[in-house]
């Protein structure tokens, strides 16, 4: 499998060829540290992505052969946002991740942790106050919320991340961990978002991202816009922030930033 590799101030570039590379590619890192959290007992919780890459990771992930050696016990799964639909509606993004992978690995239940969905009595309001109370039950010295080994992110056209869009007041958000979402610019109109403080306590921040249409969004991310206009320019991991992208999506990656003997 042919990649290149490059950092630009703290971010990391991955590029591979085609976005079936690019799962498979992040399967393999995805495996790896949850083998290297997990193989002394320790707790590994994964923040999630909706969308065709985030479903096409998590089934490379299940395809790939390093999958049976993992403790899915000590993995817990979380979602960066979800859409306030019902629960078994085809939009939501733990419908896709638990058809993709969950559904097919030996994760107990209570390790999988879900937003409320509509039609189980509690308000928009209220289900994102309900997660934001489910990541304190998990929370370090430091945050109410854990430290996630992976946070994986997609990045629209537009820059956003999780269902923090461009010039709206949720992406400036820091004092609360979860907020809920109205009249999002993409649909469903609602919606439930962790907040920047939350997806930046990540260890590791993998974004990824395919096509063309993603070429600007990933070059303003990468030339430090900011997070305001371009919420993916603020996502950035404890230890690492990683774009795995496509040839498509680099085609604006200016090629400097590209290192030819990787």
């Amino acid at each position: 499998m042919m990649s290149m590799q490059t950092t630009s101030a703290e971010k990391r570039v991955v590029v591979e060829t085609t976005p079936g590379a690019v799962a498979e590619r992040v399967a393999d890192r995805f495996l790896t540290r949850l083998r290297a959290r997990t193989r002394n007992g320790r707790l590994a919780h994964v923040a999630l992505t909706g969308g065709s890459m985030g479903s096409a990771v998590l089934r490379a992930t299940l395809e790939h052969p390093r999958a049976a050696n993992i403790d899915w016990s000590l993995v817990h799964f979380w979602w960066g946002d979800e859409r306030w639909v019902a629960r078994d509606d085809a939009d939501r993004n733990a419908v896709q991740s638990r058809a993709a992978l969950l559904d097919h690995i030996p994760v107990p239940a209570e390790n999988i942790h879900e937003t409320a969905a509509t039609g189980e009595g509690l308000t928009l309001d209220e289900a994102a106050e309900a997660y934001a109370a489910e990541l304190a039950r998990f929370g370090t010295d430091e945050n109410p919320w854990p430290s996630f080994a992976v946070c994986f992110l997609g990045v629209g056209p537009d820059g956003h991340i999780a269902s923090l869009f461009p010039d709206r007041p949720e992406v400036t958000v820091t004092e609360s961990a979860v907020l809920p979402v109205r009249n999002s610019p993409k649909p469903p109109p609602e919606r439930i978002t962790l907040t920047r403080p939350v997806l930046n306590a990540s260890k590791r921040v993998w974004l990824v991202l395919t096509g063309a249409d993603k070429a600007s969004a990933l070059g303003l991310a990468l030339a430090g816009a900011s997070y305001t206009s371009v919420p993916a320019a603020g996502a950035k991991g404890r230890k690492r922030t990683v774009f795995f992208v496509d040839d498509a999506a680099a085609s604006e990656v200016s090629p400097d930033l590209i290192d030819p003997a990787y």
